[in-house]
């Protein structure tokens, strides 16, 4: 799959610097480059890339302006390249794949192109199905019923996060979905729990699980958010509540409010 990409920066040589980088990656095809926002957000509207690396402090419209300038399309991905590091949070924020600092060093752009690749296989595999259903209701409409549950099952896990980005102690953490355990709300801010850590991220909960897959995460408590796909054991307890046994030994309790969510899962 050929990567079709725009480079935006300002400066002549830092894009000249990133076009040289990028020489090696056989899937990436370089379409144009911008030297300002306003250039940027033409060439991406009427290019329609799949790829923008894209420099944050520029004159007239910065990085953040030309990302909102695009919204009205379906957006590429974009990979925020720039010298201030105090950007970081305002790209995650933004979406971002990534985030590069200059000089953009090999290793660290091979990390963002496998990022890339597999943002891009995910929202390809979304769009094959929407095309497979409607030449199927075209030219097999009784089986079209048969295929919706489950295509539209495989369209809403791809839309899902599968990293979540935590800023907690002055660092950004990047944490795969997959090993978080369970999540514990505390006012406006989310208690994430690994087998291995524990981090704080301000967000509500009822927004941290529109970006969770429901199949895999739970409520079973106000204020606790479970990955079924790590549950060991289901303890019984007093009043219709019961305990939830972890991999790591933790236990989580389980309200009766959510008791039958929970054993549709687990049982």
């Amino acid at each position: 799959m050929t990567i079709r990409t725009i480079l935006v920066d300002d400066e002549k040589l830092a894009i000249q610097g990133l076009q040289l980088r990028l020489e090696p990656y056989e899937d990436i095809e370089i379409v144009a480059t911008c030297h300002n926002g306003r250039e940027a957000i033409r060439k991406i509207k009427t290019l329609k890339p799949d790829l923008v690396f894209l420099d944050i402090q520029m004159p007239g419209f910065d990085g953040f302006s030309v990302v909102q300038g695009v919204m009205d399309i379906d957006p590429p991905l974009f990979v925020f390249v720039t010298a201030y590091s105090e950007h970081a949070i305002r790209a995650f924020e933004a979406q971002a794949v990534d985030y590069l600092m200059k000089p953009v060093e090999t290793d660290r752009l091979a990390d963002t192109m496998e990022r890339v690749r597999g943002r891009l296989s995910e929202r390809k595999s979304a769009d094959e199905i929407e095309r497979l259903k409607t030449v199927i209701n075209e030219v097999a409409p009784e089986a079209a019923e048969n295929i919706a549950t489950a295509g539209e099952e495989d369209v809403a896990g791809s839309r899902y996060e599968k990293l979540i980005n935590v800023k907690d102690r002055g660092q950004i953490f990047r944490v795969d979905v997959d090993t978080i355990e369970r999540i514990e709300a505390a006012g406006d801010y989310m208690c994430i729990f690994t087998a291995d850590n524990s981090l704080i991220l301000r967000e509500t909960m009822k927004d941290l699980e529109k970006r969770l897959d429901p199949r895999t995460f739970q409520r079973v408590h106000r204020s606790k958010i479970v990955n079924l796909d790590q549950v060991r054991q289901v303890k019984p307890h007093t009043n219709g509540e019961c305990f939830l046994i972890l991999d790591s030994g933790a236990e989580v309790k389980v309200s009766r409010s959510y008791r039958d969510v929970v054993a549709r899962f687990v049982h």
